[in-house]
């Protein structure tokens, strides 16, 4: 298996779901910016992998065909929350695999406001098992099972109440951690929230189910977010030494029967999955949690933060909350976990989010994460959820032949750290393949918008 490097990122700005923008604008204009990072075209990508959850069963094709029809492979994903992150391990594999020597991974999403909700009716929705689990699981304990909200919060949110129960765990540990999220994204432009509670007004703020408040949970959002991956000889055979970032361990778990056997809340809530995949993905890169200095993981709920702690052995079973009373969790820690702001705060576009974290990371390993930046970065941890499920974990690093070289701002003609701009029609055509309809079903500026 050989080696493989991120050379070009891409995102968005993730924003409220307004219906502005259709999902095919939203992913070629991530698509874009990350082959524009990489500095190359189209025609050079071999393979590639589309993630969606809420969409029709060809629209990557529709992103992608904007960029060139070359007849390459082009996959469609859905894994639920972890879809993003699917369509990266795709992407990565293929080209570990010696199938491609470069290859495209984008995310997007067009979301409806309010809650997930399924968009089918007439079939039996995947979760139910879990939905009926936890019902079972709360009748045993008398607890009411009339509560209400979304179905995802209420099992994030048992799950960090039996965390609580189990190991004194406090309700103030969630509340810290949404608030540090909430001040990390203030400094973040790609951010759909930009405003500092408090980790009191956090708990005090309205109601969502019976554990969780509005700031503790992640929006619905509009987005996308791209990766073009590659081999050391594509590399080395484009010059992109400054580029590239080695993907040094990955994983994709999916539940084992301790989802259901261990009769617990806080097994609902994916971490066996979580587990197995840090483990594996830890294995492969050569590390340990204590070599890791910024992690991007799956806050969609903030209980679902602090209970990842443990499954990503950040500390001692039981001792999560720990680390939030030392400030492990932010800069002057151990570990800055969620600099963007993480889903509470950033959005959570769930084709997109995965990709999103990629696109963080990357730029911290570089040392280009502007204002977000985390000191001598070494390791990159991301996690990406999603219930029903699919676990992913993937370690990023400065391969051994890094060398410094153009900065992303002299790529994308800005600070693409601190400065969020839309593609030009000059953009997407810099990054065309030579085979390409001069159709294009987006409206691309003739001028970058802001």
């Amino acid at each position: 298996m050989g080696k493989v490097y991120v050379i070009g990122v891409g995102s968005t700005k993730f924003d409220k779901p307004r219906g502005q923008r259709e999902y095919d604008e939203l992913g070629v204009e991530a698509a874009v910016k990350a082959l524009i990072d990489a500095g190359v075209t189209y025609d050079k990508v071999e393979t590639a992998a589309a993630g969606y959850v809420y969409g029709d069963s060809t629209c990557g094709q529709r992103v992608l065909y904007q960029l060139g029809m070359t007849g390459i492979p082009i996959v469609n994903v859905n894994n639920n929350c972890s879809t993003g992150s699917s369509a990266f391990v795709m992407a990565v594999n293929a080209v570990a695999a010696g199938q491609a020597e470069c290859a495209l991974a984008v995310g997007f999403e067009r979301m409806a406001p309010g809650s997930l909700g399924s968009a089918y009716k007439d079939r039996l929705p995947p979760m139910e098992g879990t939905h009926r689990q936890l019902v079972e699981i709360e009748n045993s304990k008398n607890y009411s099972t009339k509560e209400t909200g979304p179905g995802a919060g209420r099992i994030f949110g048992a799950g960090g109440l039996e965390y609580c129960e189990r190991y004194g765990a406090k309700q103030e540990h969630f509340y810290k951690i949404a608030a540090k999220n909430h001040l990390h994204s203030a400094k973040n432009p790609y951010s759909q929230f930009r405003f500092t509670p408090t980790w009191q007004e956090v708990g005090n703020a309205r109601k969502i189910t019976r554990e969780l408040t509005l700031p503790m949970c992640s929006p619905t959002s509009d987005g996308g977010a791209a990766a073009v991956v590659a081999s050391e000889a594509f590399v080395k055979a484009n010059g992109l030494e400054d580029r590239a970032v080695e993907v040094a361990g990955w994983a994709l778990t999916t539940d084992a029967p301790l989802l259901y056997d261990a009769k617990s809340r806080i097994e609902l809530t994916g971490a066996d999955m979580a587990r197995r995949a840090s483990k594996k993905a830890y294995a492969m890169a050569g590390i340990g949690p204590n070599d890791v200095q910024v992690i991007e993981l799956h806050d969609c709920f903030a209980p679902n933060e602090l209970l990842t702690y443990d499954a990503l052995g950040l500390s001692k079973p039981g001792e999560a909350h720990h680390i939030v009373d030392r400030g492990d969790n932010t800069y002057g820690g151990k570990w800055v976990v969620n600099p963007s702001g993480g889903l509470e705060s950033k959005g959570h576009p769930l084709g997109a989010t995965g990709l999103g974290m990629i696109f963080y990371l990357t730029l911290q390993v570089r040392g280009e994460a502007g204002d977000l930046q985390v000191p001598n970065v070494r390791n990159a941890l991301q996690h990406n959820l999603g219930l029903g499920g699919a676990c992913v974990v993937s370690i990023l690093r400065k391969p051994e032949f890094w060398k410094k070289g153009s900065t992303s701002a002299q790529r994308y003609g800005y600070n693409v750290a601190n400065e969020v701009r839309g593609i030009t029609k000059a953009d997407l055509n810099k990054v065309r393949a030579r085979q390409h309809s001069d159709y294009v079903p987006v409206k691309v500026a003739d001028q970058a918008r802001l």
